[in-house]
């Protein structure tokens, strides 16, 4: 019979995991030994600095104007990279489910990840997926974890800031939030507003190629820990 929809014992590790592994997140996701699928990637860079971030990803809704939550997942884990000026190599990304998930909702997801991760060349190299009962979950969680090779001397963070620094906005401010607030509560606007969740790094190289004193980057689609 075919299944449809998340069950728990997707999440079991047994037959119904290696279906869902290979039916879905393989074909989908694309870069990888697929013969490796061990509990972690080895991966080699030679001598140079690595720059490695976590994110978990809840949204509400999971689909929204201008992306979805599998979409944030990749930008804001790679954009967080390329805001310790590192360029994004490795993704690794988990899944926690609710029972009773699409399984079609979950395809896209996982697909616009894929695509995601293409366009800004780095590759998803190992995860995890864990089901939990119906009600326990607000449908799935998306972590990423990213690491990134780090040009050597070049350090950023927002212990540099001084007075005076300026300050250089790439774009407008709040589109995702209000983009998620108008999915989220049914609101409607004249003109249609988009989350700008975007990948950073072809602009963050760019940036980095003038050779300009930069001493903080941010991302403002996403939070940060704060800088102690």
């Amino acid at each position: 019979m075919k299944v449809e929809r998340i069950l728990l014992d997707h999440g079991s590790g047994g037959k119904l995991s290696h279906e869902l592994v290979q039916t879905c997140f393989l074909p989908l996701l694309g870069k990888g030994d697929p013969h490796q699928l061990n509990d972690s990637a080895s991966v080699h860079v030679d001598q140079v600095g690595l720059a490695i971030t976590t994110d978990s990803f809840v949204v509400d809704p999971i689909f929204f104007p201008g992306g979805d939550i599998g979409h944030l997942a990749v930008c804001g884990t790679v954009n967080d990279l390329c805001m310790a000026g590192a360029r994004p190599l490795w993704l690794t990304t988990a899944f926690i489910l609710e029972e009773g998930l699409p399984l079609e909702d979950l395809r896209r997801i996982v697909e616009s990840m894929g695509r995601t991760a293409r366009k800004v060349g780095v590759d998803l190299v190992a995860g995890d997926t864990k089901v939990v009962p119906k009600g326990k979950a607000d449908k799935l969680f998306i972590n990423t974890t990213g690491v990134g090779a780090v040009r050597k001397g070049r350090t950023f963070g927002g212990q540099f800031a001084r007075p005076g620094d300026q300050i250089l906005i790439s774009g407008t401010l709040g589109d995702h939030g209000v983009a998620i607030l108008s999915a989220r509560e049914g609101l409607a606007f004249e003109t249609p507003i988009l989350s700008d969740s975007t990948p950073l790094w072809d602009l963050t190289k760019t940036i980095l190629d003038t050779g300009a004193d930069i001493r903080v980057m941010r991302d403002p689609t996403r939070g940060d820990w704060p800088q102690h």
